[in-house]
């Protein structure tokens, strides 16, 4: 049976702001908060346009990921960052409470739904890496995250991945690089709820290097990545590989 397709744009790693109650966590740590740890620089701007192109519905958190990581699962040992780790359990728990038990939960419900009218749900997460880990610099721009065990996850990424590469031959785009997209993370925790052939869940990581507020050439990669993707999904629109074809993207 074929199903219509849902675009659903999140950002876990928007912002590093830190509501007051918890800022007192923080103290010494404000350089921590405003580096690549605090949170992903750009990916909030490339979420927002994907949305907003797309006619999408957009999930963002801009609470930084050293309160809370929305992008991991409980019981992960970096769920909690130095800052909160060994706080109270109570205070631990509220911020569970309040900051992430209520972003993910709307997600889920989000995908629920659409699936329930009959859709087959794209999740795109939105995220973006450090050049430079641990001395290591990161050898590629761009990094499509999936499953290769989900045959509408890994055709979907070979599509944009071929997009890119025609559209941007300059960027170097990976799949499954600088992380796996089997690792713990939101999409992850979806697939185990919905299976492969009404979930696609893809995350996208965009290396900090380009990320130059208000820079030509941002914006330039910034829309390179939300008309190849939607060019990708367009050409297997429906069930997954045996449907798809070759539709002209609209941004032309």
């Amino acid at each position: 049976m074929a199903h219509t397709d849902h675009i659903l744009i999140t950002c876990e790693h928007g912002g590093n702001r830190i509501p007051p109650r918890y800022r007192a966590l923080f103290a010494g740590l404000e350089a921590l908060l405003h580096s690549h740890r605090g949170y992903d620089p750009g990916a909030l701007a490339v979420a927002r346009k994907l949305a907003w192109m797309l006619d999408a519905p957009l999930f963002v958190s801009t609470t930084s990921r050293l309160l809370i990581d929305l992008n991991r699962s409980i019981g992960h040992p970096k769920l909690y960052s130095e800052a909160t780790r060994d706080a109270p359990a109570t205070v631990r728990r509220e911020i569970l409470d309040r900051v992430y038990l209520p972003y993910r939960s709307a997600v889920e419900a989000q995908v629920a739904a659409a699936i329930a009218r009959g859709s087959r749900v794209i999740h795109l997460a939105s995220h973006s890496f450090t050049p430079v880990l641990d001395g290591v610099a990161r050898n590629a721009d761009i990094g499509l995250l999936y499953d290769p065990a989900r045959a509408g996850e890994a055709e979907l990424c070979h599509r944009w991945q071929a997009r890119l590469k025609s559209q941007a031959p300059e960027l170097k785009v990976r799949r499954n690089y600088p992380y796996t997209g089997r690792s713990d993370g939101f999409t992850a925790f979806l697939r185990r709820r919905f299976p492969p052939d009404l979930y696609v869940g893809i995350e996208l990581e965009i290396n900090q290097k380009h990320v130059l507020p208000g820079a030509r050439r941002w914006r330039a990669t910034q829309n390179i990545v939300v008309e190849t993707f939607h060019a990708a999904t367009l050409e297997c629109q429906g069930a997954g590989t045996h449907a798809c074809h070759e539709i002209r993207s609209p941004f032309k």
